[in-house]
């Protein structure tokens, strides 16, 4: 029965990881003071908090009562802590997509599509195994790229067909005055969210590779490389923007505790599906299958979780179910798919 209990981590994960986008988005339209606005540098204050207490109390009590096997090395904790810091420029380019008016319901399955593809391209790099990948294994990226501009064709559409902004151009259009429109109805900025959620695949995309390498310059250990990941979090996600609030203007205050739950929430999802990985490992489960469960069904949890808190029945075209099935059945393929390098042949004796 053992052999199984690494589903109950997987699920865990991918639970965590589905709720981590539209936990965030409310925990930063909360802290910007409302009006709109939405706080940048806050929630990821608190998302770096959140981290610091599981990816780093966590594991040193662990690690002083119980032990685990590996050993601290300088390489190994370098190679954890570029990827912890990749990991929070990840959390920022979250938080940015939604400051330029990027919703979950398309956002979190974009990356979860995007990033297992350079995830995998990053490992084929640092393995040199371009040479092996077999033609089903580009037919995958090609049916993510496909689907991933279908979700963002076919993401739902604000109710209303004019919002006040609109309006207001409207009615100095005819007054004979010219004003600037916003890009779009709802006022986001396509190209910046496009380029967030670029910046996020990204890092998040390189994390497990980087992440790996630092786990293999430490014998192997699992809580050693995992603490020094919050710890860059630490020092990116809370220390930097904490520095930064004396110098850039960012909407809202640190006075509305709901705000702060809300973004504490996400990155305490974000913590510990990291973690429900690393179980997920040590209970049996192997990348091949584990991660593509994970990136399968983490946007789907996103996404329904959206339909249900924000009354989307009915007005979702099929055709986004169809996108977001194509980036999930894509993102499936590169991962089971990708080219590994063989085991070396033992000389004869």
């Amino acid at each position: 029965m053992r052999s199984f209990y690494f589903l109950i981590f997987v699920v865990m994960t991918f639970l965590c990881w589905g709720l981590y986008g539209p936990v965030l988005h409310v925990g930063q339209e909360t802290l910007g003071g409302g009006h709109g606005q939405k706080s940048l540098l806050r929630p990821l204050i608190c998302v770096g908090f959140a981290y610091f207490l599981i990816a780093v109390l966590f594991p040193v009590v662990v690690l002083k009562t119980k032990g685990e096997k590996g050993a601290w090395s300088f390489s190994g904790f370098l190679w954890s802590f570029v990827a912890g810091a990749v990991g929070a420029i990840g959390a920022l380019g979250i938080v940015l997509a939604f400051k330029f008016g990027g919703k979950p319901f398309y956002v979190m399955p974009l990356v979860f599509g995007l990033a297992p593809i350079i995830n995998t391209l990053v490992t084929m790099a640092m393995g040199r195994t371009f040479k092996q990948a077999s033609v089903p294994f580009y037919i995958g990226i090609l049916i993510v790229a496909i689907g991933a501009a279908g979700v963002l064709y076919n993401k739902p559409k604000p109710a209303v067909s004019k919002n006040i902004d609109i309006i207001a151009t409207d009615i100095a259009a005819s007054a004979g005055v010219e004003i600037s429109s916003p890009q779009t109805p709802d006022g986001s900025s396509p190209w910046l969210v496009g380029l967030s959620i670029a910046l996020t695949a990204l890092c998040w995309g390189a994390y497990g590779p980087v992440l790996h390498k630092g786990q293999a310059k430490m014998n192997g250990s699992r809580l050693r490389p995992f603490l020094c990941v919050g710890l860059a979090y630490f020092v990116i996600a809370v220390i930097a923007p904490l520095l930064m609030l004396g110098v850039l203007e960012d909407p809202g205050s640190f006075d509305n505790l709901s705000g702060i739950a809300w973004s504490f929430a996400a990155g305490a999802t974000g913590a510990i599906g990291a973690l429900g990985i690393i179980y997920a490992f040590n209970f049996g489960g192997k990348p091949l299958y584990v991660m593509p469960l994970v990136f399968g069904f983490a946007p789907v949890v996103n996404t329904f979780y959206e339909i249900a808190t924000k009354n989307l029945y009915g007005q979702v075209p099929q055709l986004f179910f169809i996108s977001l099935a194509m980036v999930i059945l894509g993102a499936v393929m590169v991962l089971v798919l990708a080219p590994r390098k063989k085991p070396a042949v033992a000389a004869a004796t």
